[in-house]
């Protein structure tokens, strides 16, 4: 079995949205700002304003009234370009920081595995945000 093929039985996405809600905000790089703009055919004026708010300095993507990021609907609307943060899931940096963090995100995430041993988390996700 791959090194690969050992860290996805820690993660299977259930296409859930779970991720996609709440507080905390996906942040946008300069990259996801252009590509999500393209895609969805505004200007990136436009996006900023119509599509994101500021948190402290850094641009993240709106919620809508239910608490969603404003491009979930039933489904990602802009998977194929979705932003470098969300592609990441859950593979998250502050993992590493505390795999604690796993954990906590695992209580909302039906897709993610906490039945390994921590040093295999951290592996895999030390593996997974080098590529």
């Amino acid at each position: 079995m791959g090194s690969e093929d050992r860290c996805a039985e820690l993660f299977s996405c259930t296409l859930c949205g779970d991720c996609c809600k709440g507080f905390g905000g996906t942040y946008l790089t300069e990259a996801d700002i252009v590509a999500i703009a393209r895609y969805i055919g505004v200007s990136t004026q436009r996006l900023k304003a119509d599509y994101t708010c500021k948190s402290g300095q850094r641009r993240v993507i709106a919620q809508g009234d239910n608490g969603y990021c404003i491009f979930w609907d039933k489904v990602c609307t802009i998977h194929p370009v979705k932003p470098r943060m969300c592609r990441q899931w859950p593979f998250i940096p502050g993992v590493l920081v505390d795999v604690a963090n796993w954990h906590a995100m695992a209580a909302s995430c039906p897709g993610m595995n906490t039945d390994v041993p921590d040093r295999k988390i951290t592996e895999c996700v030390k593996r997974s945000l080098q590529t």
